[in-house]
This record gives C-alpha cells, structure tokens and sequence, in this order.
C-alpha cells in the first residue's frame, strides 16, 4: 500500500519544471520530484548526523578521507570486474 499523499502547489523556474518533466517518464512530475526532495531530505539528515559526528569527534582528516574514496574505488573496480567474469 503507499503512502497517502496530498496535492500542493510550488513555484520553481521554468527550466527546471521543463527539464524534469522531460525527465519524469512515465511515472509522472510529481514522482519525479518526489524523489528529488525525497532525496534531499536524506541529504540534510546525513549531513546533520555529520555535523552532529564532528561536533563530538573532530572533523575527519582530509588524508583519512582520500584513503576511503581510494578504498571505495577499489572495491567498486573488483566489482565491475568480477561482474564482467560473471557474464
């Protein structure tokens, strides 16, 4: 079952409302930007709990940083290519 949902009106640019429409396929504008706040909801809730993080522990490291995207990167490679040996 989804959610209830309810109709409200908002005012963005045009070319915005242009380029999403264009976009939403068959789902519709307003799933589009559903998810699109959707989305970024789960993006001010992240970056609270970060700021909430740092607050208490210190940013972290910019190097400590670098270190995971490297690590990231990696494991996202052995995907992609134990994905291709796969198929």
């Amino acid at each position: 079952m989804s959610e209830p949902t309810g109709k409200y009106s908002i005012t963005m640019p045009r070319d915005i409302a242009e380029a999403a429409r264009a976009r939403s396929g068959p789902s519709g504008l307003s799933a589009y930007v559903a998810a699109a706040v959707a989305r970024q909801i789960e993006r001010d809730n992240l970056n609270e709990l970060i700021a909430v993080a740092e607050a208490e522990h210190g940013p972290v490291p910019d190097e400590e940083i670098q270190a995971l995207r490297e690590q990231l990167q990696q494991v996202r490679r052995e995907q992609t290519h134990s994905g291709a040996d796969a198929a």
